[in-house]
């Protein structure tokens, strides 16, 4: 009898589910992740280049509306998704008496904690937008507000790196043990797209990372490449289906 033909071992489409629902937080956090950071860049770019103070206003409105709406998306997408995960590490150890290594969780968790700064940096730059709008009150508002966050911004980080390190020393601990969480065949949808999956993210990453490029000015595109870089990020990012 094949292996696929056997009957799943018990609590088997229970771990599916919940490695299912994982994915989805996972894709809706990134999806956050890469979506705050193209349209922050692309508002500052183009706030940039504008040639009245009429045309940069409206650009810096949208870039600190993205923002003030960015910090707790990003918090809630990544809380799920971190839940969900543990959800699903939990009850792997209660049915196989482990879980895998995941020796890539260290690399992922420091790549999101760099999204987290680039998102607060371009966030702390609003002030200067208004200020060429000519809105000098509200600039000196928003950069107090700033000069806070940046402050609570850099002691979080210096929670998380602690944080962080004790984790990887724990993941580095434990991968160095024999066994492992088992494959499970039935499974539903693993490594369903998986290719084209990630040539989908590969391009919203390059292209999010143009941008933000672009904003730090370590290359000039045309305004059109700009537009056509955000395009590409957004559906990307949108009709990537993992």
């Amino acid at each position: 009898m094949l292996l696929t033909e056997l009957p799943p071992p018990p609590g088997a489409h229970e771990v599916a589910g919940l490695r299912a629902r994982a994915r989805n937080a996972r894709r809706s956090a990134l999806v956050a992740l890469s979506t705050s950071i193209a349209l922050q860049a692309t508002a500052q770019l183009l706030a940039d280049r504008a040639a009245t103070r009429e045309q940069t206003l409206p650009l810096a409105v949208l870039s600190l509306a993205v923002f003030v709406v960015a910090l707790p998306t990003l918090a809630a997408t990544q809380y799920v998704w971190g839940a969900r995960a543990r959800l699903v590490r939990r009850r792997e150890r209660e049915l196989y008496a482990d879980v895998p290594s995941g020796r890539i969780r260290p690399l992922s968790r420091i790549c999101v904690a760099c999204c987290w700064a680039v998102t607060l940096l371009l966030g702390w730059t609003s002030p200067r937008f208004f200020r060429q709008a000519a809105w000098y009150a509200f600039a000196d508002a928003l950069n107090w507000a700033a000069e806070a966050l940046a402050v609570l911004s850099l002691s979080a980080g210096v929670l998380f790196l602690l944080w962080w390190a004790r984790e990887a020393l724990e993941m580095l601990t434990r991968a160095r043990r024999p066994g492992g969480s088992p494959g499970d065949p039935w499974d539903p949808g693993s490594g369903a797209r998986r290719g084209e999956g990630a040539v989908l993210w590969t391009g919203a990453i390059m292209a999010v990372a143009a941008l933000v490029g672009a904003r730090a000015h370590l290359w000039e595109p045309a305004t059109g490449v700009v537009y056509g870089l955000l395009t590409v990020a957004l559906v990307c990012g949108v009709v990537t289906d993992e």
